[in-house]
């Protein structure tokens, strides 16, 4: 008997052997398939029927998702300037890199347009948010799994020309957000920015930081909807956290494939308590983004909520 026998007779072994090479790309969505199976009739491969049902469920959330109340503001002891602007994509959360560890380096169809490793970045997930639902299931479906016109449309229950039209607006909506990439992980060009921030960070170095930054460096803090765009604005708001003499300590980790940081603010007692998580999005030799997370992530990069006094 076949393992897709065996599993419609209930033998979840069998069930698990179908599915285990696609865990990590679907996860929620398995349970749906255990209760489906009746209804795979064998005509596509199981990974295009696990991703149809995977694409469902998340466009049916998509439009039924509330709008997320943003944060105020928060900070104790730190008075922010003038946002750019007010951001609305406030549910943005970072992913460790140690969970991603056989999860970007699944198989992907011949179509694929962009590297994994570029699909999880915060830039790609960000822009992502502007795009309708249907063009955003298509542009994943079709250029980061790479999967053909016709199986998407399958997937969609649309003709393969509606496809194609939603995956041209969405590639120009995605196109126009895309910047030079970023050095390679772990490289020595990576290595001296990331070495360079964290200097100017520790010692509150404001002209450091600022020759780190791009022209049009974009930060922002979800949440908490405050934006900044550009140098001068961005700097403004670093140089608001460090004063009344406020210095930090940075523990470096990665989050969706970037350099990351713990901070953890000095406080009188010599604790140090943990204040958020940064995230750098790097362009070349300088720092193009900087999303800073609340300090409710931290446990999730295996980092304490605080640290000892220096010296203990």
């Amino acid at each position: 008997m076949d393992l897709i026998s065996r599993a419609r007779a209930g033998d979840d072994e069998a069930f698990r052997a179908l599915t285990e090479p696609h865990r990590r790309e679907l996860q929620e969505s398995l349970l749906d398939a255990w209760r489906g199976l009746s209804g795979y009739d064998g005509r596509a491969s199981m990974r295009t029927w696990l991703y149809r049902i995977a694409t469902n469920r998340c466009l049916s959330t998509l439009r039924s998702a509330k709008r997320r109340t943003a944060k105020e503001w928060d900070i104790p002891g730190v008075e922010p300037p003038e946002p750019t602007r007010l951001g609305e994509i406030v549910w943005l959360e970072p992913y460790p890199d140690s969970l991603l560890d056989g999860a970007i380096n699944v198989p992907l169809g011949p179509e694929a347009r962009y590297e994994q490793t570029e699909s999880i970045s915060l830039a790609f997930v960000t822009a992502l948010q502007v795009l309708p639902p249907r063009q955003l299931a298509v542009l994943i479906l079709r250029d980061v799994l790479g999967f053909h016109a016709d199986e998407t449309a399958e997937m969609l229950d649309t003709t393969i020309d509606s496809v194609k039209s939603a995956l041209k607006r969405a590639r120009a909506g995605l196109e126009r957000r895309r910047s030079e990439p970023p050095p390679p992980v772990g490289s020595p060009a990576e290595d001296a920015v990331v070495a360079n921030f964290v200097q100017a960070w520790e010692s509150a170095d404001i002209d450091a930081l600022v020759a780190l930054l791009t022209d049009d460096v974009f930060m922002s803090m979800p949440p908490l909807p405050f934006e900044y765009e550009g140098r001068d604005v961005a700097a403004n708001f670093c140089a608001s956290l460090f004063l009344g003499g406020r210095r930090f300590h940075l523990v470096p980790t990665r989050a969706n494939g970037q350099p990351a940081f713990g901070a953890y603010l000095q406080a009188s007692s010599g604790t140090r308590h943990g204040t958020g998580l940064y995230v750098l999005t790097l362009t070349g030799q300088h720092i193009a983004a900087m999303t800073r997370f609340e300090n409710h992530t931290l446990p999730w990069f295996g980092l304490p909520r605080s640290l000892p006094p220096l010296g203990d």
